[in-house]
């Protein structure tokens, strides 16, 4: 599957294709975004939670902490927030926490600055200097930095996957891999189509970016332990996408049963579903 060469096929049928509002209804939009900040201000009163780690004092840039437990090194999950690169935080973000830490796993929701103040660069910048963070100061901030998995939906899921490329570790003191594990959910993996959407307004991608930041391009290696995810009532052009990285790795393409593309990540939230499981299974290692 080809995803570049959608970039050519007419501009309505893009805008369509990528409209991810179109997954869900206003009041179920409404609702799912109001619960991610409900369900993530649970994780506020976890045991020793961390907020407003700085990560990057250029930017001032932050991320969360949850579940971990002194004098132990647990697993790490990062949660990576979508809104189309443009909106949401990590105060959306820190909803896995709670299961996460019943599971022994910790849980880190990082900030990147957001489109159009902010390019590609800057945003996928961003969230290596967050991994990097997280993975050099593991020993004090209590993570097993042999077991980071890293997630996130829809502009997350994408982000993810651009962690997951290789060739820019060394220039953060990382190692060629330091992510054990990955499971982006109704991410975006090539940016060509998308820059042919309606999303060019606000993204303005070059060409450069578009190369560069498109995982389909970039496919990692070596491959960590991986699994996609996307939701069943999912637009076209993310389920495309979706369908076509996993096919790429050749790794498991999980589907959220009735969910929508933005409802979708609360099924990670779930240890009784195959969501969850997955998620807890790659955590662990």
């Amino acid at each position: 599957m080809n995803i570049a060469a959608e970039a050519d096929w007419p501009r309505a049928q893009l805008d369509a294709d990528y409209r991810a509002r179109d997954s869900c209804s206003v009041a179920e939009f409404e609702h799912t975004i109001a619960a991610y900040l409900t369900r993530s201000k649970a994780a506020h009163d976890l045991p020793y939670s961390r907020r407003d780690v700085v990560f990057d004092a250029a930017t001032g840039l932050a991320l969360d902490l949850f579940g971990t437990v002194p004098g132990e090194l647990r697993p790490l999950v990062i949660f990576i927030h979508g809104g189309y690169w443009r909106a949401l935080s990590k105060e959306h973000s820190a909803f896995l926490a709670p299961m996460l830490a019943a599971h022994g796993i910790a849980c880190a929701a990082p900030d990147y600055r957001l489109a159009p103040a902010a390019r590609m660069a800057d945003i996928v910048g961003d969230t290596r200097r967050a991994l990097a963070h997280l993975w050099h100061h593991a020993d004090t901030l209590g993570i097993d930095r042999r077991r980071i998995l890293v997630t996130g939906s829809s502009a997350g899921g994408h982000l993810a996957a651009t962690l997951l490329q290789a060739g820019w570790q060394s220039e953060l003191g990382l190692p060629e891999q330091p992510i054990a594990a990955a499971l982006p959910v109704s991410g975006l993996f090539d940016l060509a189509p998308v820059a042919a959407s309606h999303v060019q307004d606000w993204m303005q991608f070059s060409p450069a970016e578009i190369a560069d930041f498109s995982p389909l391009r970039h496919l990692p290696h070596p491959i960590p332990r991986l699994t996609v995810a996307a939701a069943e009532r999912e637009i076209p052009g993310f389920h495309r996408q979706s369908a076509a990285y996993a096919k790429a790795l050749g790794v498991p393409y999980l589907l959220g049963a009735g969910r929508h593309h933005f409802d979708v990540v609360f099924d990670l939230a779930d240890a009784d579903h195959p969501l969850g499981q997955a998620l807890l299974r790659l955590a662990r290692g």
